[in-house]
């Protein structure tokens, strides 16, 4: 028998899918996953030595044959995060599969190929592989977002990134803004979930006040907001858009449990923008990020940006400092590194390492509100950026106050509790994993 290029790569969507139950999840379903495989067990994909582990969205959607594309002229919002178990691109794999009319590619920040760096984007142009036409997103919402989808002649948008569970990482911006424009411009939605590489078992941090919006931030939500991309869309939905929801569908994970961290989950972890290597760093960034808004390097340049912060001049007395608070999960050790690119490039930095070693007690935040406090005590070169990016990061000009009038880390994370709570209350609400 003769298999085609499209029956081939049409297989793959299936890869991993038998026995997986079907799809669930219109707007506003929830409900728990199903458990994860015994380890050490057959795989369900009989290859061997592979253990059960969680399916994605997509994969379950692939075993439910499509499904919710029947009939529909679909377009895709990913990046190179969207892909099965066996490390094909879903864009491949939809487009060899004759059940499914895959008619564009849309990129979000950093691109569909995710070779941009922050702020950037790759335009728009034409897929080589497929020959689909590439629309670019970043930057557009509302109406000129909708304008695209209407161009692109979709019906439905599908929606299949990694994120990593920071307010102000622009992924889940994205999919608002894309949520807005398709209800705008008469199409549905369908957002193929996929893991919260920490465990997203709380919110943490500031929430956003709304003067302070911005694409690193557009509603009021926790700085970790502890929720999966199809949670903060059923969210988004419920509470943001509720004057214009989208026809949203969510298709829901099996097998993943919150609490579980990524290394659990079997699946690959695909850098999801230049500066994320590893889910080591997704676990560190919702805190170390906030050295964006300062004159310190975030450790982009390096080969462990955001577990490494530091700037010319500074010696061991801020790891000294920084230790010595005795925040659970973390240590701060002295560290020198010399970023390539980005701030201090190509010049010798001290500063600190994060080394966390429980990650069920390490609060992302904490650390990273500790390591500002402790910053400005130990180094007097410290300084905000002139622009107070800070204040688009932590949602309001909050810590960056109480940082200069020198509280401590307690004080600082007991001023945002009572908003931190009140949206513990909403997200709970749309939780569809326990």
């Amino acid at each position: 028998m003769t298999v085609t290029r499209r029956e081939l790569l049409g297989l793959a969507g299936t890869v991993g899918s038998a026995g997986v139950a079907g799809v669930s999840g219109l707007a506003g379903t929830a409900g728990a996953a199903g458990a994860v495989g015994s380890a050490g067990a057959a795989g369900p994909d009989g290859l061997p030595g592979l253990t059960a582990r969680v399916r994605t969205g997509f994969e379950r959607l692939a075993a439910d044959g499509y499904a919710l594309l029947a009939g529909q002229r679909v377009g895709v919002v990913t990046n190179p995060t969207g892909i099965t178990a066996d490390a094909r691109h879903l864009v491949d794999v939809l487009h060899g599969d004759d059940r499914v009319r895959l008619v564009a590619v849309f990129g979000p920040e950093h691109g569909f190929r995710g070779t941009a760096q922050a702020g950037g984007s790759e335009g728009p142009g034409r897929d080589p592989a497929t020959g689909l036409a590439v629309y670019d997103t970043y930057g557009k919402s509302g109406q000129g977002l909708a304008d695209v989808f209407t161009a692109a002649g979709v019906d439905t948008v599908v929606f299949d990134i990694q994120d990593v569970g920071a307010r102000f990482y622009t992924y889940i911006w994205t999919l608002y803004d894309c949520m807005r424009a398709a209800a705008l411009a008469g199409k549905a939605v369908v957002v193929l979930d996929r893991p919260h590489p920490a465990g997203g078992l709380r919110a943490a941090g500031p929430v956003l006040e709304r003067p302070y919006a911005s694409f690193v931030g557009r509603e009021p939500i926790a700085l970790a907001h502890g929720m999966t991309a199809a949670e903060l869309a059923l969210l988004f939905n419920g509470e943001f858009l509720r004057d214009a929801p989208v026809r949203l569908h969510t298709v829901r994970m099996s097998g993943w449990r919150r609490g579980s961290f990524f290394g659990e989950t079997g699946l690959p972890w695909v850098p999801p923008s230049p500066n994320m290597p590893t889910p080591d760093t997704a676990l560190a960034y919702a805190g170390t990020c906030l050295f964006e808004g300062t004159n310190l390097s975030e450790g982009r340049g390096t080969t462990t940006p955001f577990e490494v912060l530091g700037a010319e001049g500074v010696d061991r007395r801020w790891a000294e400092a920084a230790d010595a608070l005795g925040l659970p999960g973390v240590w701060f050790r002295e560290a020198y590194f010399t970023p390539s690119f980005s701030k201090h490039a190509g010049r010798t930095c001290g500063g600190v390492r994060l080394l966390v070693h429980d990650r069920e007690a390490f609060d992302p935040v904490r650390a990273g509100i500790g390591l500002l406090v402790t910053a400005r005590r130990a180094w007097s070169g410290f300084a905000w950026r002139e622009d107070h990016w800070i204040d688009r990061l932590t949602g309001s000009d909050l810590v960056r106050r109480m940082v200069d009038a020198g509280a401590g880390v307690e004080e600082i994370a007991g001023a945002w509790a009572v908003g931190l709570a009140r949206f513990a209350a909403v997200r709970e609400r749309y939780l569809l994993y326990r």
